[in-house]
């Protein structure tokens, strides 16, 4: 009965307020339930509804945006900058969102839905905008009392938002635990949180998490409100998903595609791909027909081309995977690309002198030439070189211009491999052709 009477008493001190002293209303209905708060606004006229709604956090406004009459919504969303607005509807779920900009007129719900839709790979997207948080000034014990209807969160930190939605700092759970229960959160802040804005770019936020060694990274606007939180899972599910893309996208099939995905899908995605290392094909091709006369007089050349063709080409795909797997993780950035490439030079330098020592034994033995052992031999160390170097160079190259590194650059590779393989070994066996 006695909580009863105090609720009673809170609202009826929260309708007197609102009219002259919203932020002070506000801070009684943050302690409201949601019935009680909603029932208690539905009552006042959009203009003042608003005027709480922007005093409020920004998780519970959302909640008691959902709860109100769809007049008031209307009106409060229409009201309201396009930047709040938008904010409070990015962070519903989808039937909520799509409820709520039903109410609207059209122009001003696609205004919203386009405000609220962060572009792909970006901090906004990945965040979960159901953040919990609180106003500095609000006391442990009304802080645990919330907490206590968010069973289905996990919650680690508590974000501190001003009276304009503006992050301020951050305390952790540990702490509101072991405080005082009149302390208020201001008094338990030790520092600002780091964050990022909605539109950083992926690797901005995975590089934040890296140097700061976070579970949870907040998202803010141009004006530092808070709008949701990045989480770590979502950061390693989203890079998992990007590595399994790339498999894919290396030889030219389609992030998208699925094991069982129709076959027409497959189809229209990969065939584009398959046209064009066709082309490259013939490109490889033309390089073996300019050497037509000498594979006509030396046939075991023609027996020995998909040997130097194979082991450059595995060179370069062990140096493609290796570079876009640290493109991938951020091992590596393009102003390293000196390392990198001299590495991977140097690499296939090694691992061609040692084929290569066994390649011109086995043809040594197998045709008695000594020439053409020297001539395999001799092409094997420079195409698995030069193969080592575009294996980092195409990736690298591509990911300056602002591409996926991993888009079917296999193919480009392959063209690449086979062309230098294929030249450089018909172009010593031209040279050489008198010790043959």
């Amino acid at each position: 009965m006695t909580t009863s009477r105090s609720k009673t008493a809170e609202l009826d001190m929260a309708r007197a307020l609102i009219r002259e002293f919203p932020a002070a209303a506000a801070r009684v209905i943050e302690a409201a339930g949601d019935a009680d708060a909603a029932e208690l606004l539905s009552q006042e006229p959009p203009q003042r509804v608003s005027a709480i709604l922007r005093h409020l956090a920004a998780d519970r406004a959302c909640s008691l945006l959902v709860s109100l009459p769809a007049e008031i919504v209307r009106e409060v969303l229409a009201r309201e900058v396009p930047n709040r607005a938008a904010a409070w509807v990015a962070r519903l779920d989808a039937e909520d969102r799509e409820r709520c900009l039903q109410t609207l007129d059209a122009a001003l719900a696609d205004e919203l839905r386009e405000l609220a839709d962060y572009p792909p790979d970006t901090a906004g997207r990945l965040m979960d905008p159901r953040v919990t948080t609180f106003t500095p000034d609000a006391t442990v014990t009304a802080v645990v009392r919330r907490l206590r209807r968010f069973r289905d969160r996990r919650i680690g930190e508590i974000f501190l938002v001003d009276p304009e939605g503006r992050l301020s700092g951050v305390v952790t759970l540990q702490e509101v635990v072991l405080a005082e229960p009149g302390t208020p959160l201001a008094d338990l802040v030790q520092s600002m949180p780091p964050s990022v804005s909605a539109l950083a770019s992926r690797d901005e936020v995975c590089q934040t998490f890296e140097d700061q060694q976070l579970s949870r990274l907040p998202v803010v606007d141009f004006d530092g409100r808070l709008l949701g939180v990045v989480h770590a899972r979502e950061i390693v599910q989203a890079v998992q998903e990007e590595s399994l893309a790339s498999t894919l996208t290396m030889v030219g099939a389609s992030g998208e595609e699925r094991a069982l995905s129709p076959a027409t899908f497959a189809i229209r995605k990969r065939q584009p791909w398959l046209q064009i290392n066709l082309l490259t094909a013939f490109l490889a091709a033309a390089v073996v027909g300019a050497f037509e006369g000498l594979i006509a007089a030396i046939p075991a050349l023609a027996v020995l081309l998909p040997v130097v063709a194979g082991q450059s080409g595995n060179t370069g795909a062990q140096a493609l995977a290796v570079t876009v797997r640290g493109l991938a993780l951020r091992e590596v950035r393009v102003r390293h690309w000196r390392r990198v490439v001299g590495k991977e030079a140097l690499a296939g330098f090694g691992n061609g002198v040692a084929v290569a020592l066994t390649t011109s034994i086995a043809v040594f033995v197998w045709s008695g030439s000594l020439g053409l052992a020297s001539i395999i031999g001799s092409s094997m160390v420079i195409s698995m070189t030069l193969a080592g170097l575009a294996g980092a160079t195409v990736p690298m190259v591509l990911t300056a211009l602002r591409q996926d590194p991993a888009q079917s650059s296999s193919i480009i590779l392959t063209t690449v491999t086979d062309v230098v393989g294929f030249a450089s070994f018909l172009g010593i066996a031209t040279l050489l052709a008198k010790l043959i």
